[in-house]
Formats: C-alpha cells, sequence, structure tokens
C-alpha cells in the first residue's frame, strides 16, 4: 500500500499496535518455528576486517538473512558507512525492505536516511519499514535540559519518505522462529550503558537506562541466535529472556555490541561465567564490547580462536558453518 500524505504516514506509525504480528515479514499462513537457513554479515563495526574490504567506525549494523529474507539490524553512525561498505563487501541491499533499530543512540540510527532514499527510487518498498521498541522515541535529556535524541528527527524525515515505524512492547515474532524482544525485563543488575542523560518520569527526571534497547532472537535447529547493537539491557538479561521467548534453547551464538568496555574484569568475567552456563558456542562481539573484554569473554567461556572472536567489518556467523572473521580479526 502507498501513502502519499505523511500526516497519513504519521497516523499509521501512532495506530501500529505494540507488539503485534500484522506487520510481520513473510506469509502468515507458514507454520515453520525455527529458521532454517541464516547468514548473518557486519556492515558497521568499529575494526575494519580487510584492507578494502570497507571501514571501521564506532558504530553497529548487521544484515540478517533468513529463509531467504533480509532485515537490516541498525544503521550505523555515518550517514553513509553502511552503503559504502555494503558496496566493498558486494553486499546487495536493494530488497531489503525492513530494519530494526535497537535502540535511539546516534550510532545505530544515522544512517537510515540514507539507504532509504538510496533505494527507494529502484524498489518503493526499500527500507520502508523500521521496527523499534517502545520509548525509543522519547527525549534524551542531558545536564542543560537539551533532547540529545537524535532519532525524533529523523522520523519526521523518514516518515516524509513514506515509511513507516512499527512499535513493539513485546516480543514480537517477524519472521517464523525470529523474534524481536521489544523492552528486555532486567532482573540482573547489568548496568552496561553510560551515564549521563535523563528521561522524564511521574517522579522528575531518572537516569535514563535505554529502556527500549531490543535485541533480535532467533530459533534455529542448533539452538538460540542473539544480536544485539550495545545490549545494553545486559546480555545476561537478554538471554535470560530469550530462553523464555523460544523455550529454553542452548545458547549457539551471541553477535554484536554487548557494552563492556569500560567493566571491570570481574564484571566481564561474571559475564562469561553466565553465558558459559548457558552452553555458548560461538561469540562475536563488536562495536563497544571492547576488544579486551572480548578476549576475557573467550577465556571465561572456555571458548576458542575460532569461536570466539572479535568482531570486524566483513564478518559473519553462518548457521551449520559458524563465524567467518575478517584476516585483521584472527
Amino acid at each position: 500500500m502507498k501513502h502519499s500524505l505523511p500526516v497519513i504516514l504519521a497516523a499509521l506509525w501512532l495506530i501500529a499496535a505494540p507488539g503485534t504480528s500484522h506487520a510481520a515479514l513473510g506469509d502468515a499462513q507458514n507454520t515453520r518455528r525455527q529458521v532454517r537457513a541464516l547468514k548473518i554479515t557486519v556492515l558497521v563495526t568499529n575494526l575494519a576486517g580487510n584492507a578494502r574490504g570497507g571501514d571501521g567506525e564506532w558504530g553497529y549494523s548487521a544484515l540478517v538473512e533468513a529463509d531467504g529474507h533480509k532485515i537490516l539490524y541498525d544503521t550505523g553512525s555515518s550517514a553513509d558507512m553502511v552503503l559504502k561498505n555494503a558496496r566493498a563487501l558486494d553486499v546487495d541491499l536493494s530488497d531489503v525492505e525492513d530494519v530494526i533499530l535497537s535502540h535511539n543512540h546516534w550510532d545505530h540510527v544515522a544512517g537510515l536516511m540514507t539507504l532509504r532514499r538510496e533505494f527507494v527510487r529502484a524498489n518503493p518498498k526499500a527500507f520502508s519499514r523500521v521496527h523499534v521498541a517502545s520509548r525509543i522515541f522519547e527525549p534524551r535529556l542531558n545536564a542543560a535540559g537539551q533532547d540529545q535524541n537524535g532519532l525524533r528527527d529523523i522520523r519526521t524525515e523518514y516518515l516524509a519518505t513514506g515509511g513507516t515505524f512499527i512499535v513493539h512492547d513485546k516480543p514480537a515474532e517477524l519472521l517464523p522462529g525470529l523474534w524481536l524482544t521489544g523492552p528486555v525485563p532486567r532482573p540482573n543488575p547489568e548496568k552496561n550503558w553510560s551515564p549521563g542523560l535523563s528521561l522524564a518520569s511521574s517522579n522528575g527526571l531518572v537516569e535514563d537506562n535505554v529502556p527500549e534497547d531490543s535485541a533480535l532472537v532467533i530459533d534455529t535447529g542448533e539452538g538460540t541466535v542473539i544480536l544485539t547493537g550495545c545490549g545494553h539491557a545486559g546480555i545476561i538479561n537478554i538471554a535470560e529472556y530469550a530462553r523464555m521467548i523460544v523455550s529454553g534453547k542452548a545458547l549457539l551464538a551471541v553477535m554484536g555490541g554487548v557494552h563492556l568496555f569500560a567493566a571491570s574484569d570481574q564484571t566481564v568475567q561474571w559475564t562469561g561465567a553466565r553465558l558459559k552456563d548457558f552452553g555458548i558456542k560461538n561469540l562475536l562481539a563488536g562495536h563497544c564490547t571492547g576488544i579486551e573484554a572480548t578476549y576475557i569473554l573467550r577465556k571465561a567461556t572456555n571458548l576458542g580462536r575460532k569461536t570466539a572472536l572479535v568482531s570486524a567489518v566483513g564478518s559473519s556467523f553462518i548457521l551449520g558453518r559458524g563465524i567467518t572473521s575478517g584476516a585483521l580479526a584472527q
């Protein structure tokens, strides 16, 4: 369906039922509940993997290919880095219709408008749906009271192109076996975010703990794959929630940022021990995880050099094959 007026699009965004399946991808009659073919390719992270194979930047983006469908998870921190790196890696984004933005931070949302404008001319459905969790558009106030949530401006621009936001307040199955968590419960004392911003509440200003932070949980025959942007909700909180969503499956892989670069060794070791308890088999940790933290996690989980790596641009996880790294991350 095409919409010609931004006001109509805004109305559609407001009435989109959170967490429901009417906006899900794929065939609603498809009864498969597991993903059978999966490849996740890192398009943006802090480390470049190969010469002339894309550039690194502080940010994250990954292309998910599941059973013939494509979803882009986060869009990097530069307006054109996803586009440039995809071209360098010979990755086709022209048929991507759905995007997930894990949270509101600039280093995960900045490329959205470039991608929409680049591909909409040939494919009106390209990058036309953005899945987000509730509260993502709330103002994030600095000490001077200025709003630091840049996604609010992007929302206005994006709606004007004919795109829609789909807001989820609970787990939503976007494809059979592929779930967006929505906001994640936080029973464990993980403080995986940087201080400095505030949210308005009925009791005044409170610390911004990035309440909308959401991950992708993929149910496969080999176990659960978790993809995070920064893991501000805490990777252990996310893993526990993933087990509830997909009925206690073993943890096959964790990919993305888990925001441990500034954490103490004790915190990182605790995280690794808990991941080991979940039976983690693969770790491709990038962006805000931290390089030294990744090595501590490798040791704590009893994984090895081929199964616990620093993520690089172009690195990937393929179901049935495991992790493929860039040359620099080996």
